[in-house]
């Protein structure tokens, strides 16, 4: 997956809050059912490219992910049907302007800027889902490791909940929450997003255009 148009995903439903600690970090409830919003396709960045800080954030903050690729369309699925219709695996970084996300109270602005989401090559996904781990390095260091067994809503029970919402569609991809530890980028960081074994990305860090 990369960022040309015809790679790009489809569409995007990203789960917020899905780790109890990075919930408790920000402040934040635990919801109570998965908490979805979108990111536009237009964000999607490949290995390499830049991220780009807006001059209208003066808080970008790094969110690694494991990503769900969908390979057959699902719509009102249950949690079996969902499992099944997954294509692939991929590493992501859920880039957000932590302070806009603050202040827009929604998350379309702080979460929808141009290089706001670099995505690794797709791999095929275990037959352990519980058994993905994702690990964030900034500058080489360790900032974030979260296991799939760790999610408030598992894979498949996510898969089913937004496929109940909108139809699923081959290539869509679902970011299914990002671990405690998120913290800021400045220009000439460099952050890797890793599934363990499976999917990596890595992307230096520059500073964008004003606001």
């Amino acid at each position: 997956m990369t960022a040309s148009n015809s790679a790009r995903p489809g569409k995007i439903v990203c789960v917020g809050r899905n780790y109890v600690e990075h919930a408790k970090e920000l402040g934040n409830d635990m919801p109570e059912r998965p908490l979805l919003f979108l990111k536009p396709p237009s964000a999607v960045i490949a290995p390499g490219a830049p991220i780009e800080l807006p001059g209208a954030s003066q808080q970008v903050e790094f969110e690694g992910e494991i990503g769900i690729v969908i390979g057959k369309t699902l719509r009102r699925a249950g949690e079996d049907e969902a499992r099944a219709a997954i294509r692939g695996i991929v590493a992501l970084n859920d880039v957000t302007a932590r302070d806009l996300q603050k202040t827009d109270g929604q998350w379309t602005r702080a979460k929808g800027f141009d290089t706001f989401l670099p995505i690794g090559p797709e791999a095929p996904a275990p037959g352990d889902l519980d058994a993905l781990t994702v690990v964030t390095r900034v500058n080489g260091v360790e900032r974030q490791r979260g296991s799939a067994r760790e999610m408030a809503f598992r894979i498949p029970t996510i898969l089913s909940y937004v496929s109940h919402v909108m139809t699923l569609e081959p290539g869509d991809l679902i970011a299914t929450g990002t671990p405690a530890g998120v913290g800021p980028l400045a220009p000439g960081d460099d952050v890797e997003i890793e599934v363990v074994g499976l999917s990596s990305v890595r992307n230096p860090v520059v500073a964008g255009p004003p606001a």
